[in-house]
């Protein structure tokens, strides 16, 4: 039986003395961390990392993405992930709780950026070349600044993490022009739901009740998620629901059957057929292939 570690950002040491954030070069937290997170895991913090040199693969909630010179990923708390690396893999890695960013960002949600809005959403942005120098210099100073001992360290290294989101939200969204009322009302409904698809999946698959909890039709709630990710109601209950499958047939907790029922199944074959036709695949197959 395997059980999948959620890391706390405790467990990595505060070595700039400013609680709830950490900040390292990759090398240097692949030295000192790599006990924690050479395996698949979870941690219950935001995470952001740029690969400036070197080469390997991200694998986030079983999706893996290329590593390479450039590639600035950002990872919400709750996601799965682990990586392979080169041994010339170089860049930075911050990270931060949710209450270090409401304690400092009174009037902001840190979901408002695309990339912490939605598990729905791309965790990663390739920089062009001429943009990778600008980013760079950007992580180095935080982690200049972690190590001095200047007045307001405390409040440049804040201001420096806001402005890599800020200008990481820009090249994210690239040309796309959003109306924002109808932005704001959708986002808005949108987190809602995700909330609601995160309390219940595993006890209520129907569209039409999200909805109701909601107080809309589930016709606009369809209109909503095609809208923000390009998805029907059903397909986001249902990815986070076999989501769930997969972190619980790899981690062995449970057999075939038991991981159906605790999903709300009481029918393991109906599951099976589903889990292949959502997934390309029959559990089994799936942790074959992933073993």
């Amino acid at each position: 039986m395997k059980n999948f570690a959620v890391l706390n950002i405790e467990q990595f040491g505060n070595q700039n003395k400013i609680e709830g954030f950490y900040v390292n070069t990759i090398e240097n937290h692949l030295i000192s961390a790599h006990h924690n997170i050479h395996k698949p895991h979870k941690h219950n913090f935001y995470l952001t990392v740029l690969f400036t040199h070197g080469s390997g693969m991200h694998e986030i909630d079983f999706v893996k993405y290329e590593v390479k010179p450039g590639s600035l990923f950002f990872l919400n708390p709750g996601q799965m992930h682990h990586w392979e690396l080169s041994n010339d893999t170089r860049g930075f890695i911050f990270f931060h709780s949710q209450s270090f960013y409401d304690l400092h960002f009174v009037t902001e949600k840190i979901n408002n950026y695309p990339f912490f809005h939605s598990i729905q959403n791309l965790p990663v942005l390739y920089l062009e070349k001429e943009n990778v120098g600008y980013f760079n210099g950007l992580f180095q100073e935080i982690l200049n600044e972690s190590t001095s001992i200047l007045m307001f360290k405390a409040p440049k290294i804040i201001a420096l993490t806001e402005l890599i989101y800020i200008e990481s939200t820009r090249l994210y969204m690239g040309d796309e022009v959003l109306e924002p009322v109808k932005l704001n009302a959708y986002s808005d409904k949108f987190q809602q739901f995700e909330s609601l698809v995160e309390m219940n999946y595993k006890t209520e698959k129907a569209a039409s009740k999200y909805a109701d909890w909601l107080h809309i039709s589930p016709k606009h709630l369809n209109r909503i998620t095609q809208n923000m990710v390009n998805k029907t109601t059903t397909d986001i209950i249902l990815e986070r629901v076999f989501l769930e499958a997969k972190r619980e047939l790899i981690s062995q907790k449970f057999n075939f059957s038991e991981i159906a029922s605790d999903l709300g199944y009481v029918d393991y074959a109906y599951f099976s057929r589903l889990f292949k036709k959502k997934c390309g695949e029959t559990p089994s197959e799936f942790l074959q292939h992933y073993r």
